[in-house]
C-alpha cells in the first residue's frame, strides 16, 4: 500500500508540474489567452496520457503482440514465461510485446497491472539465454505489480508535449511585443527542451532498486538478472551495430521506461541518466542470492546477511560506496 500511495503523489505532482510548465509556456508567447489555450491543451494531454500513453507508447516503438503459440520458439518462450510468472505472482496477464531492434532491452508501460503490457527487443532474445530473459522480464512485472508504469507512461507522453511546444516557440520568436519578449521567447526554446531529460530525473531511481528487488522475487533468479544487466550495460553502451537504439534514440523522453537506458551517449553526456549505476545494481541483487541453488519461482530467502553471504561473480564490477549510499536495500 505504501509502495501505490507514493506511486500515487509522484504522479500526482508530475501532472501539476507539467501542467504549470504548459500554463508558464503558453503565458509567454499569448498573455493570458496564451495561458489558458495551454492550460486546456494540458488538461487534454494528461487525460490522453492517462488513458492512452500505453498505446502511444507501443505504437512509437512498432509493439506487436506476441504469444506462446509464435511459430519462433525464442518469441514462444519469452511469452509463456512472461504468463507463467505473471500467474505465479498473483498479477493479471499483461499483454505481451516484441520490438524488431537490435539492442537488446525492455520495458513495461500500461495505467494499472489491468492494463499493462511488457515489452522486450528482438535482440534481448537474442542475445540472452532463456534464463536471463526471464529475469529481465520479472524486472519488468515488478514494475506493473509496484504501479510504476503509470507514472512512467504519462513521463514519456507529456515530456514529449514539451518539447514539442518549444518547437512551436520558434515560430513566435519575431514577435517583441508577445508577453516575455524576444528574451523570454529565445530562453523557451532552449531550456524547454531539457525539460524532457528533468522530468525523467522527477522519477526516483529507487524504483529501479525496489523493481530489480522484486524482479527477482517473481523470477526466484537474482543472480540472473544481474548477468543480463551487466550484458545489456555493455551492448547498449557499446560501438557494435546493436548498440544503437534508433528509435529511443528520436524519443529520449521514453529512455526512463527501460531496464538499461538506451541512449547510446555518443550524442551527450550522462549528466541526466534516470538509472542508478548498474554495478550497484547488481552488488544490490547479489545480496538476495540464497545460498542453495536458486529454482524458478523460488522466493529468495529473508534474513538477515553478512558479508560472507556477498558472493559478486566474475561479471560484477567493483562497488563505488559514494555513489551506492542510497541503496534502499540497505
Amino acid at each position: 500500500m505504501r509502495i501505490m500511495g507514493n506511486n500515487h503523489i509522484r504522479t500526482f505532482m508530475l501532472i501539476a508540474g507539467l501542467t504549470a510548465l504548459f500554463m508558464g509556456i503558453g503565458f509567454m508567447l499569448g498573455g493570458q489567452v496564451g495561458m489558458i489555450i495551454a492550460l486546456v491543451l494540458a488538461g487534454a494531454g494528461n487525460f490522453i496520457s492517462y488513458w492512452n500513453a500505453d498505446k502511444i507508447v507501443l505504437s512509437m516503438y512498432k509493439a506487436k503482440e506476441v504469444d506462446e503459440h509464435d511459430r519462433d520458439p525464442l518469441i514462444a518462450g519469452y511469452a509463456k514465461d512472461v504468463k507463467d510468472m505473471a500467474r505465479n505472482a498473483g498479477m493479471p496477464i499483461p499483454r505481451i510485446t516484441i520490438i524488431e531492434n537490435h539492442q537488446p532491452n525492455a520495458f513495461a508501460t500500461g495505467r494499472n497491472p489491468e492494463n499493462a503490457a511488457v515489452a522486450a527487443t528482438t535482440g534481448l532474445l537474442q542475445m540472452l539465454n532463456r534464463r536471463e530473459v526471464r529475469g529481465v522480464m520479472g524486472h519488468e512485472l515488478a514494475h506493473v505489480k509496484n504501479r510504476d508504469t503509470l507514472t512512467m507512461t504519462i513521463t514519456a507522453t507529456i515530456a514529449g508535449a514539451i518539447s514539442a511546444l518549444a518547437n512551436f516557440a520558434m515560430f513566435f520568436g519575431g514577435n517583441r511585443e508577445r508577453t516575455g519578449g524576444l528574451i523570454g521567447t529565445i530562453a523557451i526554446m532552449f531550456l524547454a527542451p531539457m525539460a524532457a531529460s528533468l522530468v525523467q530525473m522527477a522519477i526516483s531511481r529507487g524504483r529501479e532498486y525496489e523493481a530489480d528487488k522484486g524482479g527477482a522475487e517473481i523470477s526466484g533468479d537474482p543472480e540472473a538478472l544481474a548477468s543480463a544487466l551487466q550484458k545489456i550495460e555493455q551492448i547498449a553502451h557499446g560501438t557494435s551495430r546493436a548498440a544503437m537504439n534508433e528509435q529511443a534514440e528520436r524519443n529520449p523522453a521514453t529512455a526512463h521506461m527501460f531496464i538499461i537506458n538506451p541512449l547510446n551517449g555518443r550524442g551527450g553526456d550522462k549528466l541526466f541518466s534516470t538509472h542508478p549505476a548498474t554495478h550497484n545494481r547488481i552488488a544490490a541483487l547479489m545480496k538476495l542470492k540464497v545460498d542453495t541453488k536458486s529454482t524458478p519461482n523460488a522466493q529468495p530467502e529473508h534474513r538477515k546477511r553478512t558479508k560472507a553471504d556477498v558472493k559478486l561473480p566474475a561479471f560484477a564490477q567493483p562497488i563505488d560506496k559514494k555513489s551506492d549510499s542510497n541503496d534502499p536495500w540497505k
